[in-house]
């Protein structure tokens, strides 16, 4: 017979055992029946820009699919820290949702010495939406007209020549910096405030070379202002059909893309995951999305929430190699 202590003993573990079960089920029922509010989708940016783009796409599809409202939420500041950290410390329900890149889960925390997330760490990779190239531009005055004669002036002159960003650790800075390693040049950066000002100094031939987003820069290019020496992409733009690929240049090897993606908290749900993704993957294959995506030098491309984990692991090293050999300091 047991004792009045063991019995209490018991009485707790079997109430503890009831507790565990009743959240599991909770749990699962929630999971089940998601999503059954509205859904956030954090942007980290400004509204208007290609990261907004993807984000109003992503709502607009996966509330045609999951029959929910989903909300576009412009959360800003610090290089996109703000808005990824508000995520990160969200509940891991499927109703917080974030559009991330390569800025934001890859170059800033290699880039600010604290931030507040870990992205391998804080969130659960869903599917990779899409991704988007830059461009290598210079001055039609410069006497070039391939990448290889940049490549060739650059060595006559080493030091003599300067390459235009919107600012230090921008992906617009790392970009050239990883070409400056891969081509073994000798080129000299310098920041300016912001996109505008660093064309603006290309077009007034203040620098010799600049690698951008394309929607700014394709209208000077079919203008006849700006010449295009190579894309940054592993493959062809679908705007700029033309212009090669800067391994097809010249650089064999290099590739700089704006990789973007949904993420939801660490600890959301699999099933949550699961549906997130199926949804994802299914509306960004709608035929629409290819062309708005065009306009913003982008193209569609899904992933496993395994093959975009494994994206993000390797950008945090290869960005990290970069900024690192480039010598730049942690903010």
């Amino acid at each position: 017979m047991l004792s009045i202590r063991q019995s209490c003993r018991l009485l707790g573990l079997l109430g503890g055992i009831c507790a565990l079960a009743l959240v599991l089920a909770s749990s699962v029922h929630a999971a089940a029946s998601y999503p059954d509010r509205p859904i956030r989708v954090v942007v980290p940016f400004a509204a208007g820009g290609g990261t907004d783009m993807f984000g109003r796409i992503v709502a607009e599809k996966l509330s045609k699919l999951l029959g929910q409202a989903v909300v576009v939420e412009n959360r800003t500041g610090a290089g996109g820290n703000i808005g990824a950290g508000y995520v990160a410390k969200a509940a891991p329900d499927g109703y917080t949702l974030l559009i991330g890149h390569t800025g934001t889960l890859a170059i800033n925390p290699n880039l600010y010495a604290k931030i507040p997330y870990d992205p391998l760490r804080d969130f659960a990779p869903i599917s990779t939406i899409g991704v988007s190239s830059l461009v290598l531009v210079v001055p039609t005055a410069l006497p070039v007209r391939n990448l290889k004669d940049l490549i060739s002036l650059a060595k006559k002159s080493p030091g003599k020549l300067f390459f235009a960003s919107g600012g230090i650790g921008t992906g617009e800075h790392l970009s050239a910096e990883l070409f400056k390693s891969m081509a073994k040049i000798n080129i000299v950066h310098v920041p300016y405030n912001g996109t505008s000002h660093a064309i603006s100094a290309l077009l007034g031939q203040q620098v010799q070379m600049y690698i951008g987003v394309l929607p700014p820069l394709v209208p000077l290019i079919k203008a006849g202002r700006l010449r295009a020496l190579a894309v940054t992409s592993s493959e062809r733009s679908d705007v700029l059909p033309d212009v090669p690929t800067m391994s097809e240049a010249g650089v064999p090897g290099y590739e700089s893309t704006l990789t973007f993606g949904v993420l939801a908290p660490a600890g959301t749900p699999q099933e949550v995951v699961d549906t997130l993704h199926s949804a994802i993957v299914r509306g960004m294959a709608a035929s629409d999305v290819k062309k708005s995506l065009q306009t913003v030098g982008a193209s569609p491309m899904t992933s496993s929430p395994q093959k975009f984990r494994s994206i993000i692991q390797g950008e945090i090293k290869k960005w990290g190699d970069v900024i690192s050999s480039a010598g730049i300091p942690k903010e």
